[in-house]
């Protein structure tokens, strides 16, 4: 019985973040399960949200013609610069764009992210990001915790709290390296 317990608490612990430490514009969400993702890269890399179930999961949607998205791009190449050590698998998601569009984009603005394609929209339109850019943060059970709608200052010293904290929840160090803007 008092295994029971603690077991649930630690579970509960592992997947929830205490909004008192949100940062602005980041909303808690339901916990609905996260909606199929299964994209390519233009080089034909796949990628499968569940396989990366055990982890948090930051599901950024996008296109190069969304000018939030352009001015947000160089803050999510600086998160990912980190993300090893952070505990979040960072996923951008093109939507419905060429890859000759992506590319000369990416090129100039961020040249060492990778983007899922989807071509088709079919995925953006399972996730209803509701607008562009759109970023949802998805837990170790694969269920969509928090969404920011807009552009995000991923470097800033909210987010970086905010995403340490992820470490802690999910039972790692929370001496995780702060983000360097620079």
């Amino acid at each position: 019985m008092i295994r029971t317990a603690v077991c649930s608490l630690l579970l509960l612990a592992s997947t929830t973040v205490f909004s008192a430490s949100l940062p602005k514009g980041l909303l808690e969400q339901d916990g609905r399960p996260a909606p199929a993702l299964r994209l390519a890269t233009m080089e034909g890399k796949t990628t499968d949200i569940a396989a990366l179930r055990g982890q948090w999961v930051l599901v950024h949607f996008w296109a190069s013609w969304c000018v939030p998205c352009r001015r947000e791009m160089p803050t999510l190449q600086g998160l990912a610069a980190v993300t090893p050590p952070l505990p979040v698998k960072l996923l951008l998601v093109n939507t419905a764009e060429t890859d000759d569009e992506v590319f000369a984009f990416l090129n100039i603005i961020a040249p060492d992210l990778e983007t899922l394609m989807d071509r088709d929209g079919q995925v953006t339109e399972r996730w209803q990001p509701r607008g562009l850019p759109a970023s949802f943060l998805v837990d170790p059970a694969g269920r969509i915790r928090y969404l920011a709608l807009g552009g995000r200052d991923w470097l800033s010293p909210d987010y970086q709290a905010f995403l340490r904290s992820l470490a802690v929840s999910a039972g790692r160090s929370p001496d995780v390296p702060r983000i360097n803007p620079n």
